[in-house]
């Protein structure tokens, strides 16, 4: 039998997108749903999912006011589940945090009341956070300091490119009253990273999922765990929804940035399930192999993700 290749080699990085948690320290969130059983269900469906992410990337609105207690019960849970999981956490301001509760209590870092910008490193892949957001308001600013950072950042490429996390997503919004809480002066975003090796922006604060380019960069905005936004309504209409949950999963294919929403929430199960060996088996009887290693851009190879 002649076997042939797929068009792309195993991912290099498999990470998961969730945003929005606004977590409470006690109660409701506005008096009706519980973000921690919002949350408690997307990283279950995570955690059974045997996906195995590098990273679980938070893109804002952590807390709906900002209290330390909430930040503390939010990362005694996701600690949690990292642990179990063998992954790390990745966090991002949002509009409703406040800055010196998070660098103190999930950065464990000393406060300084500035954007909280960030780099990580994955491996070959490079992730910055950039805060988007503005003390007091809802709508999202980048000032010149930060973007000066970021263009800093991007002077040097990374071997797997990078994603950049920013709360606001720098895309129209699908509902008319969005625009009150945009992102703002997003030509001068978009100067920075046009041309740079940025493959991919996640984003969050809007509630539902959506997907757009910007400076010719894939944008991939999360839903949230708290509460999601009904779509199926006129655009001038809005109304807020304890359900319909999801999370994102990312994958990177040699500098390729694919994201995926991922339903939670119990569904009937459709035909008989596939395995991971009879997968191997299909693609073996059809002559197709799954190349391990793809060849990187800079040179030499990179290794998949297992």
């Amino acid at each position: 039998m002649q076997y042939f290749q797929s068009e792309h080699a195993s991912p290099q990085h498999v990470l998961v997108h969730v945003s929005d948690p606004h977590f409470v320290a006690e109660g409701l969130l506005y008096g009706e749903t519980d973000p921690q059983l919002g949350l408690v269900e997307v990283l279950d469906a995570i955690e059974a999912s045997g996906i195995g992410p590098e990273a679980i990337i938070f893109s804002g609105d952590l807390t709906d006011k900002g209290s330390p207690e909430a930040y503390r019960q939010l990362r005694a849970i996701c600690d949690a589940y990292a642990h179990r999981m063998g992954t790390r956490i990745i966090w991002a301001m949002g509009n409703h945090d406040e800055r010196e509760s998070f660098q103190s209590l999930l950065l464990d870092e000393a406060p300084l009341p500035k954007p909280v910008d960030r780099r990580y490193n994955l491996g070959g892949l490079r992730v910055l956070v950039l805060d988007s957001s503005t003390p007091g308001f809802h709508h999202g600013e980048v000032s010149g300091d930060q973007l000066r950072w970021l263009a800093a950042e991007l002077e040097t490429a990374s071997d797997d490119g990078t994603l950049l996390v920013i709360h606001h997503p720098p895309v129209p919004p699908v509902q008319d009253l969005g625009v009150l809480s945009e992102l703002r002066n997003q030509e001068s975003l978009a100067a920075v990273l046009e041309g740079s090796d940025v493959i991919g922006i996640l984003s969050g604060h809007t509630h539902y999922s959506a997907f757009s380019i910007f400076a010719n960069i894939p944008v991939s905005v999360a839903s949230a765990t708290s509460y999601t936004q009904d779509l199926a309504l006129p655009p001038d209409a809005m109304q807020a929804r304890n359900g319909a949950r999801s999370f994102n999963l990312v994958r990177i294919h040699n500098r390729t940035f694919v994201s995926a929403v991922v339903p939670v929430g119990a569904h009937p199960a459709f035909g008989e399930p596939v395995t991971a060996e009879e997968t191997r088996r299909r693609l073996e009887a059809a002559g197709v192999e799954i190349p391990q290693e793809a060849t990187n851009p800079t040179g030499g190879t990179l290794s998949g993700h297992r």
